[in-house]
């Protein structure tokens, strides 16, 4: 076939061929292979990465002679495999030959007509170049496409429970797609750059198709829900097996003793399978069950060689997620045992957690925080040799260029610091210690201050609150929406709050149009009907106003006096509302930080609605937290800032979650790509033609008159009104006004959309230079349309031709992948993980965390609530203190480079093992190392051992052990052992063995071999741990 190579080692190659068949496929040339469908011409060297291939390959030359072929890594461009032979197929679906080409034009102008001059895909096609996406018109190029039903006519179709509906579901969204493009196609105007459609049925089988494909075919449907009974329905009497989960979570209960219970109560009646996805986790899984006694398992390669009903426990390499029971037959999965594998296809929340991940892996160059050294900056992973064996290490700068090396065992006690620029600590001068425990000591007092807060509120009385039941089930009933499950359970939570006569604070975290204003209006008219006054505090006007209208609308007709207080308000209307919040005829005020202002006094203040406090300034948040003690607070937020987030996660706040989407909400699909003036103008035109409105929103002021050309040239259909915050108030509010009302297609702006802005008909976004935002202002900004029925979309584009950072495109991928509705906790999550717990006293925090980075602070602050919570902070120990223990046994501890090339992937597993430290988690994480690395190395099987010994060593107390063929030195965390009774029985028991020495335990043992050394030490920590944990005598006599 002319659609596919093959290069023999040894065969004569023809490099101009080789070159033409290589673009005629769609291969791009380039100087570095990194990405499939790329190749690279260096001489006699042929690098090329088929698509669909684990990885490139490089062709090696001699004249015309292939003389060799190896497929290598594309980022560190090292070798990995010899290869005899290689296959290469076409990059793209479209392969531009003659016949294509031709074919494609005369499809192109039987559909629509004469192409236009500024026609970029006709053009593109015509001269033999690729154009991205033209795979859209795939159709124009073939005669005839053909579906898999076409290649196998007599194969039996089986189909899941889920099958129809996801098809008519996709089919249904490409429809959209179609229909949305068609009516741009046909609006009047320049319509020569927009990019005509093809229609679906040439590219997919419609739902007639479909069933007219499989109506000659057996069809088996599966269904895991029972089934009415009929001649056509059987039920094979196999159900879903057993999951290890509860016993992986608990410590006290052994998993591979469950495992052997479980097989030995199957095998009385079934034959047993463990299914394995790989050789590498199959042989753990054989080794672990040998362990527990059984020995008379067989492993097999393939399911076909299984001597069916002849009983017996076999190890099957099987790509099964999970397991089942059938009569006579029963199956576990290794993800039924060990959890989750790598290997399974992610999910989009995995996904999206990859991502977040990757955002905060640790760059060469940045700040770091060593709980025990301080503040250094990160210089890359460096192996040094440790008692003649291979370490890696991370190298770290202190002040005076001093350098510390930490094993990447320990990697757990590095933070990020959280600023670009900051002072390096001094290694060995006390400075950073004596840093530490002054804030240790502020912390303690910030966190005491925090629950006694939180206590003083439970302690305080306030008005019980309660709404007549004829009334409150009037205002209910008027709701023009079906409440969800998470809403009413944020209004129970809201409404006992306020019975409760303690003051409230609680936060309500919600995703942007979920129905957290619902739940707002429902407090605040519990309070006004129980004569409270409730005043509902906004941080922009035009949030401010938006809210007033939504109450307005929602209160009329019951007895409850609205009033709006903001900058847009004149000020006769201003002293007036004033005037009736201080004599009390005012019942609900709301307004923005006006409201704050000294000449405003409340008669009797009952209820404080903050809408998005993350956006007021310290000085109002000073004022606000003040205001708490004395009132009941409710808190709406879409994006919760870390602060607010963490407190409701240490407990002293509480926290209602709203992650439900509104019945018939539909997610917001987002595309992101580089400024493509065609497919904006067709964006924008298709919301103008189904009645709907668009919003581009800027970064900067001084984007605006690029955008105004563009609207101007490209879409001059569309009417457009522009604003931002340096405009004169009254002339925003009316510009704002007359979007709010129809009266224009377009609101070109800067952020000043980002908070709370509700426009139904609005339902198409674009972000220029998206790149140039944060993650939760994208959320937020993306988050202003989708507030209805219809489909939103959202574009996030980039400077054309300018690369963007890293971190910028990682941010748009995330973005990207939270289109699933009630993301935006996860994104709170991130948030908080990026920034550190943030302001929450007040300013005085700001500096403290400026000492010693976002996370240290964090993790710090958290510790000490939770040990102030659970009493244990009066008896806390030098134990309690994040320290990590230095272990030397004379072998390789490292992941090495040619097991992991990619630095950023092994930092990552490095971090990860440093976490783990239970057989099962280790086991885990070593099948999932074989699945996607293959067979582990020496080197990472005792860094996983230094890992186990690592973890008894630090339950033990031990901070320094060192082992050699002789024995260890072992030395305690500031030469203190929890039980030195037991101490005293560990050295009576190795008498002749162990003896004290310069505050360290010198132990004599045999262990000349790596396997011998691993092996005793860790039975030395597992023995110290043991008795440092064993009840103390505290029997006076003794």
């Amino acid at each position: 076939k002319t659609t596919s190579f093959r290069a023999d080692v040894g065969t004569r190659i023809n490099e101009s061929k080789l070159k033409a068949f290589l673009n005629n496929m769609g291969f791009s040339p380039v100087t570095t292979v990194r990405e499939p469908g790329e190749y690279a011409l260096r001489g006699g060297i042929v690098d090329i990465f088929p698509p669909g291939d684990t990885g490139p390959v490089r062709l090696d030359f001699f004249g015309d002679v292939l003389d060799g072929a190896r497929r290598f890594d594309p980022d560190s461009q090292r070798t990995i495999e010899k290869l005899n032979s290689v296959d290469f197929a076409p990059v793209s679906e479209v392969i531009l030959d003659e016949n294509a080409i031709t074919r494609f034009r005369q499809n192109y102008r039987i559909e629509f007509g004469t192409a236009g001059s500024n026609d970029p895909l006709y053009e593109a096609v015509s001269a033999g170049r690729k154009h991205q996406g033209m795979e859209h018109w795939l159709g124009f190029f073939h005669e005839k496409l053909e579906s898999l039903f076409d290649y196998i006519p007599k194969a039996t179709v089986m189909l899941d429970d889920q099958t129809q509906a996801m098809r008519l579901a996709r089919w249904a969204s490409i429809a959209d797609q179609y229909d949305a493009r068609k009516e741009a196609l046909g609006a009047k105007g320049r319509l020569d750059s927009v990019y005509k459609p093809s229609s679906p049925e040439l590219l997919y089988l419609d739902d007639a198709a479909f069933e007219g494909a499989i109506s000659d075919r057996r069809v088996i449907q599966f269904s895991p829900n029972p089934q009415p009974p009929g001649p056509n329905v059987l039920d094979a009497k196999g159900r879903m097996g057993r999951n290890f989960s509860s016993e992986r979570q608990q410590e006290s209960i052994s998993l591979f003793s469950a495992l052997h219970d479980h097989i030995k109560v199957l095998r009385r009646t079934n034959q047993v399978v463990i299914a394995s996805w790989s050789h590498g986790a199959r042989e753990r899984l054989f080794g672990l069950i040998k362990d527990q006694g059984i020995n008379d398992a067989v492993a097999l390669d393939d399911l076909r060689t299984l001597p069916l009903g002849k009983g017996g426990l076999f190890l099957v390499l099987w790509p099964l997620d999970q397991g089942f029971i059938a009569p006579g037959f029963a199956v576990l999965s290794e993800q039924d045992i060990l959890g989750d594998r790598l290997i399974s296809k992610p999910r989009k929340k995995r996904k999206a957690e990859n991502f977040i991940n990757e955002i905060n892996a640790l760059s060469v160059g940045d700040l770091v925080v060593h709980v025990e050294h301080g503040v250094g900056r990160y210089n890359g992973l460096q192996t040094i040799t440790a008692l003649g064996a291979p370490h890696d290490c991370l190298s770290l700068e202190y002040a005076d260029n001093a350098r510390l090396y930490l094993p990447v065992e320990n990697i757990e006690l590095l933070s990020r610091y959280g600023h670009e620029e900051g002072l390096l600590d001094r290694l060995g001068s006390g400075a950073w210690q004596a840093k530490k425990a002054r804030l240790k000591a502020r912390i303690r007092e910030i966190a005491e201050k925090l629950m006694r807060i939180a206590a003083e509120r439970h302690l305080r009385h306030a008005p019980v609150l309660e709404a007549p039941d004829a009334m409150w089930e009037a205002f209910a009933a008027r709701f023009p929406y079906q409440e969800t499950d998470d809403q009413l359970s944020a209004i129970q939570d809201v409404i006992s709050d306020l019975e409760a006569g303690r003051p409230m604070d609680r936060l309500v975290v919600g995703d942007v149009g979920f129905g957290k204003t619902e739940v707002a209006m429902r407090a605040a008219f519990v309070a006004a009907l129980a004569g409270m006054q409730v005043a509902v505090i906004c941080p922009t006007t035009l949030l401010a106003r938006q809210h007033y209208r939504s109450f307005a609308e929602r209160f009329r007709g019951f007895p409850i006096n609205l009033r709006p207080l903001s900058r847009f308000v004149s000020v006769k209307e201003a002293n007036d509302t004033r005037a009736g919040l201080s004599d009390g005829r005012i019942d609900i005020c709301i307004g923005t930080h006006a409201l704050l202002a000294k000449g405003i006094s409340f008669k009797n203040l009952g209820l404080l609605i903050i809408d998005e406090e993350q956006h007021f300034g310290v000085v109002h948040k000073e004022h606000l937290k003040a205001m708490r003690a004395e009132v009941h607070v409710l808190t709406l937020t879409a994006t919760p800032i870390p602060r607010t987030l963490q407190m409701s996660l240490t407990g002293v706040r509480d926290l209602s979650i709203i992650a439900t989407p509104p019945i018939d909400r539909l997610a917001i699909r987002t595309y992101v790509s580089e400024f493509d003036p065609i497919t904006l103008r067709e964006a924008l035109l298709r919301e103008r033609y189904r009645g709907g409105q668009s919003f581009f929103v800027v970064p900067r002021i001084s984007d605006l008159p690029d955008i105004e050309a563009f609207l101007t040239e490209q879409v001059p259909e569309v009417r457009y009104i522009i604003a931002h915050g340096q405009l004169a108030a009254g002339e925003l509010d009316d510009r704002m006004n007359a979007f709010y009302d129809g009266k224009y297609d377009v609101l070109v702006a800067t952020t000043i959309v980002e908070s709370g802005l509700d426009i139904p008909t609005a339902n198409t976004m674009i972000i220029h230079r998206a790149d140039m935002f944060g993650l939760s202002q994208l959320y937020q900004i993306r988050g202003r349309v989708g507030r209805a029925k219809t489909r939103a979309y959202c574009f996030l584009t980039t400077k054309p031709r300018a690369p963007m950072t890293p971190q910028a495109s990682r941010r748009l991928q995330l973005l990207a992948t939270l289109d699933s509705l009630g993301a935006g906790f996860n994104l709170a999550s991130h948030d908080l993980d990026q920034r550190g717990a943030g302001n929450l006293l007040g300013e005085e925090q700001s500096g403290h965390i400026k000492e010693v980075g976002f996370e240290l602070y964090q993790s710090m602050l958290e510790e000490t609530i939770s040990k102030i919570r659970s009493g244990e902070l009066q008896g806390l120990t030098d134990m309690d203190e994040q320290w990590a223990p230095s272990i030397n046994l004379g072998v390789p501890v490292m992941i090495p480079e040619t097991y992991v090339p990619d630095l950023d992937l092994r930092l990552g597993l490095y971090r990860r093992l440093s976490t783990l430290s239970r057989k099962v988690e280790l086991e885990g994480f070593a099948a999932e190392l074989i699945d996607r690395f293959g067979p582990i190395p020496r080197e990472v099987t005792t860094l996983m051992a230094v890992v186990r010994i690592k973890s008894m060593c630090k339950m033990a107390g031990i901070a320094k052990l060192d082992a050699g063929p002789k024995g260890a030195t072992v030395q305690f965390y500031k030469d203190n052992y929890a039980n030195p009774a037991g101490l005293v029985d560990f050295i009576t028991a190795h008498l002749g063995k162990a003896r004290v020495k310069d505050n360290k335990i010198v132990v004599m043992f045999d262990w000349p071999s790596e396997h011998d050394r691993i092996k005793g030490a860790f039975a030395l920590a597992k023995d110290l741990a043991q008795k440092a944990r064993a009840p103390k005598n505290t029997d006076p006599k003794s």
